[in-house]
């Protein structure tokens, strides 16, 4: 019985797995197809919002063929999605940020506003979070030398922190371009990069709170239309 249980564990745990992969897979092919329309081209040399995408998209591993579906769909036009964003407040009074695609809004808010209520939190009016929040560029590099830590520095970043081996650094969206074209010049190694909405005072939040704004998150970020979620949590 102990090896079927073993056996039956490990299969739950690679279909949950496969699931996931999935979700995320859908989610980036609707994320290129929104980047098309957004920026009027499929040439990712001609659309620096798809060019990320397809950054992302190949960082997580998504099958060459999927991708290549995402952009003919994406060029056809086939789906109507729109891209929104919806503020909130989750478990233990932390603000909620949530970029969202769709292609049915009215159902989209409602369930996400469900979610909300059901973990004890509620959704804001648009304005009632964002100003707690800040858009920024969050470049990601291996390990480097502290003097060209300094060099990037002063292209225009506006901070940056160390992490798991990792250099973050945060930048004006405008400047992300030039910045990792100048990060590559000096050797760096770009590990990921992305448009972001970063807190301006992270909240603190008491250890036993922590689990239930966790459950809430990761129902947040399990629905197909969300594609980002932002929060002012202190880490």
């Amino acid at each position: 019985m102990s090896g079927h249980s073993k056996w039956a564990n490990i299969k739950r745990r690679k279909e949950a797995e496969d699931k996931k992969r999935s979700q995320i897979f859908s989610k980036l092919a609707r994320a290129i197809a929104a980047a098309i329309k957004e920026g009027g081209s499929a040439d990712p040399e001609a659309n620096a919002r798809l060019r990320m995408v397809l950054q992302q998209a190949k960082a997580a591993n998504m099958p060459k063929e999927n991708i290549e579906r995402a952009l003919q769909r994406g060029e056809k036009q086939e789906e109507n999605l729109e891209s929104f964003v919806l503020e909130g407040y989750g478990p233990g009074g932390v603000a909620v940020m949530i970029e969202a695609l769709s292609d049915n809004r009215q159902r989209t808010v409602q369930e996400i506003k469900n979610l909300f209520q059901r973990h004890g939190g509620n959704l804001a009016e648009p304005g009632a979070v964002a100003f707690q929040f800040e858009q920024l560029g969050k470049v990601e590099i291996a390990s480097l030398e502290e003097e060209k830590i300094l060099e990037l520095m002063d292209l225009g970043a506006k901070d940056f922190e160390e992490k798991e081996g990792k250099i973050v650094f945060y930048l004006p969206v405008s400047s992300l371009e030039e910045f990792k074209k100048a990060a590559a010049e000096l050797g760096a190694k770009i590990l990921s990069w992305g448009i972001i909405m970063k807190a301006k005072t992270p909240l603190p939040l008491a250890e036993e709170k922590r689990a239930l704004l966790e459950e809430f998150l990761e129902a947040l970020e399990s629905h197909d239309d969300v594609q980002q979620v932002f929060t002012n949590l202190a880490s």
